[in-house]
């Protein structure tokens, strides 16, 4: 029942109302998109790419483009040169002067980090489009037949094609984020991991209700039960903080001439700062594993991904990146100095330099269980298929697609209540205007 009333609220808003029908609408078209194939290919005849992206990095790539990777269509790259333009950014502003300056400097040089990143991401559009093309051609084992244009045209026509698909993915996502509700980059990824889930819980469903032995409808029971607990866990991993309390010796409170002593607040430090960025960056190594693999078969297991020592490695990688990400991206140092110059400090712990080291240390502290328990999640899906679940289906039992869809719909959720308690305040203050009005 609270559940239609808080939809009755969301759809008296209008503001709130066309933001959520602008980001479906968005969303529709990228999805339309997704399903338009590269002129020159036969989409009855990609069998052999489709079963090429069932794992692995491929896989991954191939769920965050809602199936385009494997369709061969014009938006085969999707929001992924987007994304590794950003990491590059991110990275970059470490070591690079000009970039720290602009981080620096506000909205302006927000602006200008986000020109640099589109540019970045049209050049590395045209580096991974060729790549694909090549790849499509000559690794996936295609038939002759799939392709119905061949030589330079097919060559040049894909890639504006797909360089453009990269673009208007990415004019969608910051569409959605400026006009409508939540991340628009992240929905566009959430809903095309989204649009795998019917077909492999299809899948699933069959082979369970039709091989004998299988187990039936009650391993069906057993296994969504399972996917909920695991559900739950991941909602625990993105949203459980450590609180380090501050207390401010004297702050102005807006608005009013008077001093506040002594109010005390909180620093929230995230269990898991680092997101979902040390598994693509884990998943990105792997590659070199599994080459080796291929090239000297006494470690042929190395290109399992569902063996025990490519997932040993996997999860040591997530580990060791869970450290690195959270150290380029939560700067302590900084923290505590706009802490000193705002007046604020740890009780019990000097200004400066102490509360920068006791900030580093709490962070290191929770980021172990935090890593750990994010490398549990990624290495999930190859537990679950040894006892007989479908890979496909498998993959939403854990890593980066399951922590994509559930960061996503927590941080969408919190959008959209915050215009709902936005409207409630709003209700309230005219309320109370009218009354005093009245009382006059």
């Amino acid at each position: 029942m609270n559940f239609i009333n808080t939809l009755k609220d969301i759809w008296k808003i209008e503001e709130l109302k066309n933001k959520i029908l602008l980001t479906l609408g968005l969303i529709a078209v990228y999805r339309f998109m997704a399903g338009v194939p590269l002129p020159g290919i036969d989409p009855l005849q990609l069998a052999a790419l489709k079963d090429s992206t069932q794992g692995g990095l491929l896989g991954l790539l191939n769920a965050f483009t809602g199936g385009a990777f494997s369709r061969a269509s014009i938006m085969a790259l999707g929001i992924m040169p987007y994304i590794s333009a950003s990491i590059v950014v991110q990275l970059m502003g470490i070591a690079v002067p000009y970039l720290q300056k602009l981080q620096k400097d506000g909205e302006s040089g927000r602006k200008k980090i986000t020109q640099i990143t589109r540019w970045l991401t049209i050049l590395i559009t045209m580096v991974q489009g060729p790549t694909y093309i090549t790849a499509i051609k000559t690794q996936f084992g295609l038939p002759a037949e799939a392709f119905l244009v061949t030589g330079p045209t097919f060559w040049i026509s894909s890639m504006i094609l797909l360089t453009a698909g990269t673009i208007f993915a990415m004019w969608l996502g910051e569409r959605i984020t400026d006009k409508g509700v939540g991340n628009g980059i992240s929905l566009l990824i959430t809903v095309g991991i989204i649009a795998n889930f019917p077909a492999a819980f299809l899948q699933e469903f069959f082979a369970k209700t039709t091989n004998a032995g299988a187990g039936g409808i009650m391993m069906i029971l057993i296994e969504i039960i399972i996917w909920f607990v695991v559900i739950l866990l991941s909602v625990y991993l993105v949203t459980a903080v450590r609180k380090i309390a501050v207390q401010y010796a004297r702050r102005t409170v807006a608005g009013n001439i008077q001093n506040v002593a002594g109010s005390r607040e909180y620093i929230p430090l995230k269990l898991n700062a680092a997101g979902v960025m040390p598994i693509i960056f884990a998943q990105a190594i792997m590659f070199l594993p599994a080459y080796i693999g291929q090239k000297y078969p006494a470690l042929a297991e190395l290109q399992d991904i569902n063996g025990l020592w490519y997932n040993v490695l996997f999860a040591f990688l997530i580990i060791v990146f869970s450290y690195f990400y959270t150290a380029i991206t939560i700067p302590t140092n900084k923290m505590a100095e706009d802490l000193k110059r705002s007046g604020g400090f740890i009780p019990g712990i000097r200004p400066g330099k102490d509360t920068a080291d006791r900030l580093d240390t709490v962070l290191s502290r929770i980021t172990f269980p935090g890593s750990l328990f994010l490398a549990g999640l990624s290495i999930l899906p190859a537990i679950v298929v040894q006892f007989g679940v479908q890979q496909s289906w498998a993959l939403f039992y854990g890593g980066t697609s399951l922590i994509i869809m559930v960061g996503v719909a927590i941080d969408t959720i919190q959008q959209v209540n915050s215009y709902l308690l936005n409207r409630h305040y709003d209700s309230l203050m005219k309320t109370g205007t009218s009354n005093r009005k009245s009382s006059k």
